[in-house]
């Protein structure tokens, strides 16, 4: 099912004092109620966002269904919220699995929820963040296709992080002025969480960093117990697996041990129709 209905606000069931209260604009407040968001502090504050159906499956892995509108229903208000944490991020990160399925895509607020973007960039301006927030797209192999909208359009500052042999196959190409690639040494297949990071912290874009995908991405993060915090969208389907399918959930490639799994804690409920906007703390250490 298809949720076109009209943008109303989520309704707050739970929330804790958590972090400071950031100064929404009074539509954003209406919308969404308080969000509140740890200081910036020298460290990154690392956050996640996903929806995911009932059963845990937040991509189906089929040509065209791919991405998280067949997750959420294409909800209105899963957008609204996806708009709202990219619009207090300094940094995106997506891994080119991501980019795969939804090419056409550039990862800012308004590229999400077209219809808040004046409020979206009210709150960068009051948020002293200039511009968009950089969009880092992680690629091993470097093969992706630099004509896409989020390298080409101009939107958006990009940094593709890649192996040595990935910057040295879009070396070859000609790069877009709004495109940076970044070259993490000694580097042959997956790139470490700590390296992606490191890199940002040397670009000096900011300090809250948002991932949005994909799976196995995000388990490296939450395998190195990287991840601040989870915002979970549930949507309310069963999708289903078939036995060895290629289906994905919130985290692949990482099986934690029963006496190390990831435990986080609830500081956020808020619903919208029958879809629930959860939000959960890890600790890093």
């Amino acid at each position: 099912m298809h949720d076109h209905t009209k943008l109303s606000p989520l309704e707050t069931l739970f929330e804790t004092k958590h972090g400071r209260a950031l100064r929404l604009t009074p539509n954003l407040r209406r919308l969404y109620g308080n969000l509140r968001m740890s200081p910036a502090h020298s460290r990154p504050h690392v956050f996640s966002n996903f929806v995911s159906t009932l059963d845990g499956v937040v991509s189906l892995q089929v040509r065209g269904h791919s991405g998280g509108g067949d997750i959420s229903g294409f909800s209105i208000q899963d957008r609204m919220v996806m708009g709202l944490l990219r619009a207090v991020a300094d940094v995106v990160i997506v891994g080119a699995g991501t980019l795969e399925a939804d090419p056409q895509h550039v990862w800012t607020p308004a590229g999400i929820c077209p219809d808040l973007s004046d409020d979206y960039r009210s709150l960068r301006v009051a948020l002293r963040k200039r511009a968009p927030p950089l969009n880092v797209l992680v690629s091993g192999s470097g093969q992706i296709d630099l004509d896409l909208p989020v390298f080409a359009s101009g939107q958006v500052q990009t940094v593709v992080i890649t192996t040595a042999a990935g910057a040295q196959r879009l070396s070859r190409r000609i790069m877009p002025p709004s495109l940076k690639v970044h070259a993490v040494p000694r580097c042959r297949r997956m790139i470490p969480p700590s390296a992606i990071l490191a890199a940002i912290a040397r670009m000096n874009a900011g300090n809250r960093i948002l991932i949005e995908g994909g799976p196995r991405l995000l388990g490296e993060f939450y395998a190195r117990r990287l991840v601040d915090e989870q915002f979970l969208t549930l949507a309310p389907q069963i999708a289903g697996r078939e036995y060895g399918d290629a289906r994905l959930s919130l985290v692949m490639g990482q099986a934690f041990p029963a006496e190390s799994m990831r435990w986080g804690a609830l500081t956020d409920a808020r619903r919208g129709g029958s879809h629930l906007f959860l939000r959960y703390t890890f600790r890093t250490q």
